[in-house]
């Protein structure tokens, strides 16, 4: 068990010491300055030639959200049509069936959110050509998406008063370019030198040793594996994602897909810091998401590790810690480490079951995307932090009786007003959509939205409630990772879950980016005596105290009608 552990140390030491110098090339990258990718230059201006973009046109905050919200809802479009007639389209040697309305509805959306919900099966589920030309395309755009928009918010609080925000294209390109796509080389690299297929081949028939008849889906996978894994999507190639052997075959893998799913969200906080030369304010956020990282981590890996109390009252000797629903070649530890790195960033892949791990894993996974801010998605995820920070700015400023204030600009009511909607609007639609998949299943059990209420849950009680939480929770933090039991393949989960994946996307981005826009354009105060420093310990306390109570007030009592009462009563 020590040599896990150490696996696990091990994993996040080399995850900070990859994410500093990172954090420093991407200021870079964005700051105009010269860097060892600039060969990429002459492709970027081909392609800003060819679409007729000007990238020294500078774009204001609203200019910007046009942009991205346009070319959206475009490739939503091309994302559902592709899925609901995949079946004519090339590149299908399995000969996989179109989806459904419904099920090419929550796709289309879930990979455009950067969620990556699957309420189907990769090998059965989708086609090569939908697998390569609209998931791993859209694992790209949609990281590149939340990145561009961060950037909008860093030049923000870069320049003293402006409304010339850069150009939303110039971010968008060079995220990928310069940044997902040369680590995803990297990363498919090793992952096809260690068994992942990337064969275009259909599924392969072996003969067991027992003498039966076997058919393994393979594919062109490496590449998707790694991009999922760099942008934090976390859609997988196959229906087991990373605990599939052939989409993870090794602890080697296991390390490298790990370490990959929270280095560029660790790596944009250092950005910030180079890149508004203040770095000890980036430490500063850096020191809050990591405690309430290790906050969740340390109790997950502590239960994952000392197995069930219920089979320990049952006098079953558990050697190995809880296994139920893991991969013998990365055990307890490792599965915990990954559950927890999976739900405090937007990635949502798995290298274990989450419905099979111990409740207070459930409960910290479902905490990690119910804060939603403690490292997050590539780019979205200081997008949330940021709306924390102005709430804690604004209540400071009331404590000490002096006009709030942040990076020279007064926070006012307008800005207040946006960041308290966008900072309710999570637990609402958690809440909301959970209450009403409920109310589904008691009063109408028996109406059809091509599965019944009556057969969505395989467990019943406590865990039954705690999955239909967990899959609003997930599909709101744009996560993506599920409790299997949920029988979500149906109208009500496809289309609900659809719905609250859009919005929990985009108006958590509309926000930030608003809020940012509006300060830019505010007469730069200087810092006095008087000025609450943003980059210190006690500001950030205050921040973390903030993000704890807000979490806790909203989602307290649903977790203790799941996760806390399942823990209780198997003590």
């Amino acid at each position: 068990m020590n040599t896990e552990l150490t696996g696990v140390i091990i994993m996040y030491l080399v995850t900070i010491l990859l994410a500093i110098p990172l954090g420093k090339y991407i200021a870079k990258v964005f700051n105009g300055d010269k860097t060892w990718l600039n060969f990429m230059a002459p492709l970027e201006r081909l392609i800003f030639k060819i679409s007729g973009i000007n990238t020294e046109k500078e774009m204001n905050w609203k200019q910007h959200l046009k942009a991205l919200l346009t070319i959206n809802v475009l490739w939503l479009f091309y994302a559902f049509f592709c899925l609901m007639f995949q079946a004519h389209l090339p590149l299908n040697p399995d000969a996989n069936p179109n989806q459904t309305p419904d099920l090419a509805f929550n796709t289309a959306i879930s990979f455009i959110t950067n969620t990556n919900l699957q309420d189907y099966s990769g090998e059965s589920g989708a086609t090569y050509y939908t697998q390569l030309f609209v998931f791993t395309f859209l694992h790209f755009v949609s990281a590149a998406t939340g990145i561009a928009a961060m950037m909008v918010v860093f030049k923000a609080m870069k320049d003293k008063v402006t409304d010339k925000l850069g150009n939303f294209w110039d971010f968008f390109i060079k995220s990928i370019t310069r940044l997902l796509l040369p680590i995803s080389i990297v990363v498919a690299v090793i992952l096809a030198f260690n068994g992942t297929p990337t064969s275009y081949a259909g599924k392969q028939t072996l003969i067991t040793l027992q003498g039966d008849t076997a058919h393994v889906s393979r594919g062109p996978a490496a590449g998707m594996i790694a991009i999922k894994q760099v942008g934090t999507n976390g859609g997988g190639w196959f229906g087991a994602n990373s605990a599939h052997p052939l989409e993870n075959p090794n602890y080697l893998t296991n390390m490298v897909e790990n370490i990959s799913i929270i280095l560029i969200p660790i790596a944009l906080v250092f950005a910030l810091g180079f890149y508004l030369n203040r770095k000890k304010l980036s430490w500063v956020i850096y020191g809050v998401m990591t405690a309430g990282f290790l906050i969740m981590l340390i109790p997950s890996i502590n239960a994952e590790v000392s197995g069930s109390p219920a089979l320990a009252h049952m006098g079953i000797s558990q050697p190995g810690g809880a296994m139920e629903g893991k991969e013998t070649r990365f055990g307890p530890a490792a599965s915990a480490y990954w559950g927890i790195c999976t739900t405090v960033t937007s990635n949502g892949s798995v290298n274990a079951m989450h419905d099979s791990m111990m409740p207070i894993s459930g409960m910290s996974q479902m905490f990690d995307m119910m804060i939603n801010a403690f490292y997050g998605g590539v780019g979205v995820g200081y997008l949330n932090f940021y709306i924390f920070i102005i709430i804690a700015v604004f209540i400071s400023g009331l404590m000490v009786g002096r006009t709030p204030e942040f990076m020279g600009r007064k926070i006012e009511a307008r800005e207040m007003k946006i960041a308290s909607l966008i900072a309710l609007l999570h637990p609402f639609l958690i809440l909301v959509g959970t209450a009403a998949a409920s109310y589904a299943l008691v009063h109408f059990p028996n109406i059809d939205w091509a599965e019944k209420p009556s057969a969505w849950l395989a467990n019943p009680s406590f865990h039954g409630f705690s999955e239909m939480l967990y899959q609003f929770t997930s599909s709101s933090a744009n996560n993506g990772s599920g409790y299997e039991g949920l029988g979500d393949n149906s109208i009500f989960w496809n289309v609900g879950a659809g719905i609250v994946m859009f919005i929990g996307r985009f108006l958590p981005i509309i926000g930030p980016v608003a809020i940012a826009g509006l300060l830019a354009n505010k007469k730069f105060i200087p810092q006095s005596a008087g000025t609450l420093k943003s980059d210190s310990v006690t500001f950030g306390i205050m921040i973390f105290a903030v993000i704890f109570i807000v979490a806790a007030l909203s989602f307290f009592p649903a977790l203790a009608l799941g996760p806390i009462a399942e823990h209780v009563s198997i003590k």
